[in-house]
């Protein structure tokens, strides 16, 4: 029988220690990436690919379980969201989707990687689920910084923001119609996470946009200082 998942235990700091390194490799080697256009390109559909399986075989896993279900299995949760938003920009390559993967995808997947809501430990496969899904959605956003030269501005942040916002009333009504709990609207998750810091419901809610927007303010003054000239990749901070 499996184990249940320990936060900070060996084999979290383990899948921490793994995509810190995958963060490094990437930015170690963005050159010899970013000289390579076709390559990419078919290294991007191969990633989209990737990730579309590994979450597809998730929704099959919990069908055969008898664990999906309308209350906590539809894909409304915030890394849900960017995770579909990530698969559609590695496919398609359209830049539309790039401010929610870089700001919203980033700032929720590092949150959940640090404080998982987890209940599959190491080996099981939600547990590689978990962390490459979400690893996927972080390595993206910076992939698009590093290696495709894009240069988010301030203007981006407010993208995110302001579209994480139109979606709240709509899943809120979701939540409302199955007994959800979809982004946490309703309560905390409860094996802990950031929000036990945040204050109780529903002030917390509150707290989480100053947060969030915070969160999305210091991860784009962070990313400007890649500065990328895509012509020719010399030009960078």
């Amino acid at each position: 029988m499996n184990e249940p998942f320990v936060m900070f235990s060996t084999v979290h700091l383990v899948a921490l220690s793994v995509f810190l390194a995958a963060v490094i490799l990437l930015y170690r080697y963005r050159k010899k990436l970013r000289v390579a256009p076709i390559n990419a390109k078919r290294f991007e559909r191969i990633a989209a690919i990737s990730l579309f399986v590994i979450d597809g075989l998730y929704y099959l896993w919990m069908i055969q379980t008898d664990r999906w279900g309308l209350a906590s299995s539809l894909p409304l949760e915030l890394c849900s969201i960017s995770l579909l938003a990530t698969i559609l920009l590695l496919w398609t390559g359209n830049r539309h989707f790039i401010d929610f993967v870089l700001f919203a995808g980033i700032g929720g997947a590092f949150q959940a990687m640090l404080t998982p809501d987890l209940d599959m430990n190491f080996p099981h496969f939600r547990f590689f689920h978990f962390f490459f899904t979400h690893a996927g959605i972080i390595l993206t956003g910076l992939y698009y910084v590093w290696v495709r030269g894009y240069k988010p501005t301030f203007k981006s942040v407010v993208k995110a923001f302001i579209i994480i916002n139109a979606l709240v009333p709509a899943i809120m009504i979701v939540n409302w119609l199955v007994d959800g709990n979809y982004m946490f609207l309703q309560m905390k998750p409860v094996n802990g996470s950031l929000l036990d810091f945040l204050g109780p419901y529903p002030w917390y809610l509150l707290s989480l946009e100053v947060v969030a927007f915070c969160m999305f303010t210091l991860l784009w003054l962070v990313l400007r200082q890649w500065r990328i000239d895509s012509a020719n990749g010399s030009k960078e901070k």
